[in-house]
């Protein structure tokens, strides 16, 4: 057995279904060991996307994502993936390729240092040079990688270390790892303090973050807020926690969120943060939750608690351990005047759209979209003011909605939705981008083809860079510069190269119909609709 045959031994180990990725000379041992495996592989057209589709792959499962690429460019395109990952704290493996070990430091053909690269975006990063450790390294990452607060974990492996002898494969049963002991039970006392201080509350509200869902805890929490009438809203990682129509949930949070979810946050006594880590988009002025309420953060990495905003009570642990343990505790709340409060301001305080009847209305046609998905089918949005409005009037029912939120990564949500797909052939996969963002990955189109993974695809299309054209629309008084996405390809004739069927809608006349075609065969689509290219997500 030589190194290459080690990892996939390890991949088999942990449960490795796919590995998505793009070989080199630097990673063939892997790529040739792999084989002789069941486990998958797939193709992907550009670096980056492989982190995004294990990513897709890993917010499905609940397990680590896994991608492989070899040295050099292969390993410098492959960052902004996993710094996606990083900021949204999604569990990855990134595998890379890297030149022999003794040519290391020389600047040989397609070396690059890449565990130096990714230090700001990984939890941790290894290059093995012993042959013999590889199982550890594997268990290590793995481990790492999905506990504590979940994050991409890279893995350099030389071409001669993939290629040495192992002298005897046995993979570790358990992980003991002395600096790193991630708190996911929550401190009794602090519990408690919690308790005391619901019991007092007279307007309190829960902020569920991204945390939420990465933990398990979305069932706990939702029992936790029904079962003692709290009110709850959620950051845009943290879309899914409840139900979008759920009456005790307000929407979402932060400069492009629901005017009443804000209010609600504002006006609380008591407000619980949990699992977000009050970040600029979500509170744009971190001192407004901390006056005149009490403020609860519970995060499991101590490192956030406090880090933009003081806590009247810190409390580091897991989500899903924090709320089972909350359900443990008897107490009594009243807090039906403050319920019909904020459902009056969601009553009279939703934004009123003016839409140019000549063109597909994004937020009726979004929510025209959700309520004909099947109920646990799985929404992803891309970033720009496509991911704004799915933000606002996609419907979650019991299924998931995925994005780049911390990172805002353009062309995210092709790959991430064929990783989702993957995970769950029987889930409906929607990807929702713009003209722009979809040019950003638009190669994935021979991916999906050649891997025939069903993943339905919709194009918002308005020939510009939208949300920044927006922004220079308010900042510079129509002044535009480098948004014109003039010379964008035809994309009737695109999915013909592809074979791929297609739709178009124009306006909001035919929108039923159209949506029915797009949904009713399981089967890959493009559907573009064309939007006013002055229509504003504000």
């Amino acid at each position: 057995m030589i190194g290459a045959d080690a990892i996939i031994k390890c991949l088999e180990a942990e449960g490795v279904d796919v590995v998505f990725g793009y070989p080199g000379v630097a990673i063939c041992p892997f790529y040739n060991s792999i084989l002789q495996s069941d486990i998958r592989t797939v193709l992907i057209r550009t670096e980056q996307n492989a982190a995004h589709a294990a990513s897709g792959m890993a917010r499905i499962t609940g397990r680590p994502g896994v991608c492989a690429v070899t040295s050099g460019p292969g390993a410098t395109n492959v960052i902004t993936g996993i710094a996606t990952a990083f900021a949204d704290s999604i569990p990855l493996i990134c595998i890379t390729g890297q030149v022999n070990s003794e040519l290391l430091g020389s600047d040989v053909f397609q070396e690059a240092d890449i565990t130096g690269a990714v230090e700001s975006f990984v939890k941790y990063s290894y290059l093995v040079k012993n042959v013999q450790e590889i199982p550890r390294i594997f268990k290590e990452a793995f481990y790492i990688a999905n506990s504590g607060r979940k994050g991409p974990v890279l893995i350099d492996i030389p071409i001669d270390v993939q290629n040495a002898a192992i002298s005897r494969f046995s993979y570790p049963e358990e992980v003991s790892l002395r600096t790193y002991k991630p708190t996911v039970k929550g401190h009794a006392v602090q519990i408690k303090k919690v308790v005391k201080e619901l019991e007092r509350a007279k307007r309190p509200i829960i902020c569920a973050g991204g945390g939420v869902l990465l933990s398990g805890g979305k069932e706990e929490l939702k029992n936790f807020a029904e079962k003692h009438r709290i009110p709850v809203v959620s950051t845009m990682m943290g879309i899914g926690v409840m139900p979008t129509e759920h009456p005790l949930y307000y929407g979402m949070v932060g400069n492009n969120g629901k005017a009443y979810a804000n209010r609600a946050m504002n006006e609380s006594d008591m407000l619980i943060m949990v699992g977000a880590r009050v970040a600029d988009r979500a509170v744009s002025q971190p001192d407004l939750i901390t006056q005149n309420k009490v403020l609860v953060h519970i995060d499991v990495d101590p490192a956030e608690i406090g880090k933009n905003a003081g806590p009247t009570i810190p409390l580091v642990g897991d989500a899903r351990n924090i709320f089972t343990d909350f359900a443990q505790q008897e107490f009594v709340c009243e807090h039906e005047e403050w319920i019909a409060m904020l459902d009056g301001y969601r009553s009279t305080m939703e934004k009123r759209r003016m839409p140019n009847p000549a063109y597909v209305d994004p937020a009726a046609f979004i929510t025209r979209l959700s309520e004909k998905m099947q109920a646990d089918g799985v929404y992803v949005a891309d970033v720009g003011q496509n991911q704004i409005w799915s933000c606002g009037y996609h419907v979650v029912k019991d299924g998931k909605f995925l994005t780049s939120g911390g990172m805002g990564t353009m062309g995210y949500s092709i790959p991430a939705a064929m990783g989702a797909k993957l995970a769950d052939m029987s889930k409906q996969v929607i990807a929702v981008c713009g003209d722009g963002s979809f040019q950003m990955s638009m190669m994935e189109l021979a991916t999906i083809r050649q891997h025939q993974v069903p993943v339905k695809i919709i194009v918002l299309k308005n020939n510009y860079l939208g949300m920044v054209r927006e922004y220079q629309h308010f900042t510079y008084k129509d002044q535009y510069s480098v948004v014109d996405l003039s010379g964008s390809p035809d994309l009737e004739k695109l999915s013909a190269a592809y074979d791929i069927p297609f739709l178009r809608l124009e306006n909001m006349e035919k929108s039923e119909e159209v949506i029915d075609m797009f949904l009713k065969e399981d089967k890959t689509m493009l559907l573009e609709c064309l939007i006013d290219p002055m229509d504003l997500v504000k």
